[in-house]
């Protein structure tokens, strides 16, 4: 914390030099006398449909519960330029919009789309926003989990991109398997790689729903290899690899964890399983949502993925399936290194304000209300979080910072409480969690709508695994959290494109597993080796 409180100091000072002086603090949720409209686009997914707009089909992405609350406590009223699907549509969308300059007033942004809008000069700095407007509750926050996520949308000393600061912990990928589908054939909670594999063939053979036809997966995976549901990144961790993330070698320098030489043995273990039948030929082409129509339909046993993946989509195989029984487990190891868990800053999105703006404040106030109203001391989180009869509200807001330490702390604050069965210890969003687990418990039928938390906060619970990482230093982070380097902005995402083509090919037989080897290559002669250089020279600056 006193990192960050010097590098925010740092911040402020340059603003001074530039602007003469710093205006004082104003009302973090001081209403304007008249009602003003902000302009954000966003991206939407299933989790919205299934938990909130079915149950509620009048409302919409801009009459709701959230929109209500900017529009009565701050008279701002929300509305979007456009809105998508999450994942590559939303990314294409932005991505495009951005090069030809038709940006929103406020957007969410990665950290190499804010270093684009910076030099194109189409965002305003947000230091001096921020110490104005920002509340000291919604600083605390914020700041919580150090400088890294102000590092991150920080060029030439001004500070771009207002951080939608999330856990690095909650990166960290978990296996998800079927323990019913174990206890039928007998098998135990893998442990090791080998019993991973086992695991996967004996369900992929398996036929547990008795049609006579081989149609069980043995792993689920999508296209989008490194996302937080049917991810691949576990996988490769096992292997001593931790794709997309930059970690030290035996030297001590950086290195983009993708190249590593465990990344080729993982890609060689899943061609091996790809070739017993135990991946879907044509993972490459589905999203996450097929995959989870897969999984929902019972075709699949095991993956990897998030803590959150009970509630989404697991709860829907429960759902259809009562004997159904999905538990997170740890990663596991295939060397004999040190197992590491890959997380990252946590913070995957920076708002990010367009020059001309006649209110960028704006956006302060509503991280300062959405802070408050789901942690601060007089807090609503059973209503405008996630509320016993529809989950994801919180979702309904166009800013989502978070309190990094919302859920580990749940999960500990829950944990005390099954010691010594004293509620009234239990506050705030662990509150709101136990209603959840006690609904469930108490085996109504709305009740089992809730088994997904059960799983998460549980006494076998997701997040219980996750502390266990943290408690034992089994996580890998990623040791690059600066703002993108010169080459990483203009080159980085094809580089990207073209370890995902290579990997996707390999694993599916098309490419021999050597390609891996050429992917190496052409990533350091396409702009890997210079980016790598960038990196380090950023690196010894904060070692």
């Amino acid at each position: 914390m006193k990192k960050l409180s010097v590098f925010l100091a740092v911040m402020l000072a340059m603003a001074l030099l530039s602007s003469a002086c710093l205006a004082e603090a104003a009302d973090p949720l001081g209403k304007y006398d008249e009602m003003i409209t902000v302009h954000f686009v966003r991206d939407t997914d299933d989790t919205l449909d299934a938990n909130y707009f079915s149950q509620h089909p009048d409302k919409t992405m801009t009459d709701n519960l959230w929109c209500d609350l900017y529009r009565d406590v701050l008279n701002i009223n929300v509305e979007y330029d456009w809105i998508v699907k999450s994942g590559d549509e939303y990314d294409q969308k932005l991505n495009t919009a951005i090069a030809v300059g038709d940006i929103p007033e406020f957007v969410n942004v990665s950290t190499l789309q804010l270093k684009q809008l910076v030099e194109a000069d189409a965002i305003m700095p947000l230091e001096e926003i921020y110490e104005k407007y920002a509340s000291p509750f919604a600083k605390e926050i914020m700041e919580s989990t150090g400088p890294s996520p102000f590092n991150a949308a920080t060029i030439d000393g001004h500070l771009y991109g207002l951080p939608n600061v999330d856990s690095p912990l909650m990166i960290a990928d978990l296996l998800w398997v079927r323990t019913d589908w174990l206890e039928k054939l007998g098998l135990p909670i893998p442990t090791t790689m080998d019993e991973v594999l086992a695991t996967a063939e004996a369900f992929a053979n398996a036929d547990f729903d008795g049609n006579g036809v081989k149609d069980t997966l043995g792993i689920a995976i999508a296209k989008d290899l490194w996302g937080q549901l049917f991810s691949l990144r576990g996988f490769f961790n096992a292997f001593d690899a931790y794709p997309g993330i930059w970690v030290e070698d035996e030297n001590g320098n950086l290195v983009y964890g993708s190249t590593l030489p465990g990344a080729k043995d993982a890609l060689r273990t899943l061609n091996e399983m790809y070739k017993k039948g135990l991946i879907d030929p044509e993972f490459g082409v589905k999203d996450g949502g097929k995959v989870a129509e897969a999984t929902t339909a019972g075709k699949c046993g095991l993956f990897y993925g998030a803590q959150w993946n009970s509630i989404y989509p697991l709860q829907s195989c429960v759902n259809l399936d009562k004997d159904a029984q999905w538990r997170a487990v740890s990663i596991v190891s295939a060397t004999d290194k040190p197992l590491k868990a890959q997380t990252n800053v946590g913070t995957l999105s920076w708002t990010v304000v367009r020059k001309d703006v006649a209110h960028p404040e704006a956006v302060m106030k509503m991280f300062n209300l959405f802070i408050e109203k789901n942690w601060g001391p007089d807090n609503e989180n059973g209503i405008y979080y996630a509320p016993l009869d529809s989950e994801s509200i919180w979702k309904l807001s166009p800013v989502v910072p978070t309190n990094p330490h919302k859920n580990d702390g749940a999960f500990l604050d829950l944990e005390q409480y099954r010691k010594d069965g004293d509620e009234s210890k239990v506050q705030g969003e662990a509150l709101s969690i136990l209603k959840k687990l006690q609904a469930f418990e108490s085996g109504s039928e709305d009740g089992f709508a809730l088994w997904g938390w059960e799983r998460i906060y549980g006494a076998e619970g997701a997040y219980g695994v996750l502390i266990d990482y943290d408690a034992k230093g089994m996580t890998q982070d990623n040791l690059f959290v600066g703002a993108p380097t010169e080459t990483m902005t203009s080159k980085m995402s094809t580089l990207t494109d073209l370890q995902d083509e290579v990997f996707t090919k390999i694993i599916l037989g098309e490419e021999d597993v050597d390609a891996f080897d050429k992917f190496v290559s052409d990533f350091n002669t396409l702009g890997g080796a210079d980016i790598t250089r960038e990196v380090n020279e950023w690196y010894a600056t904060v070692k």
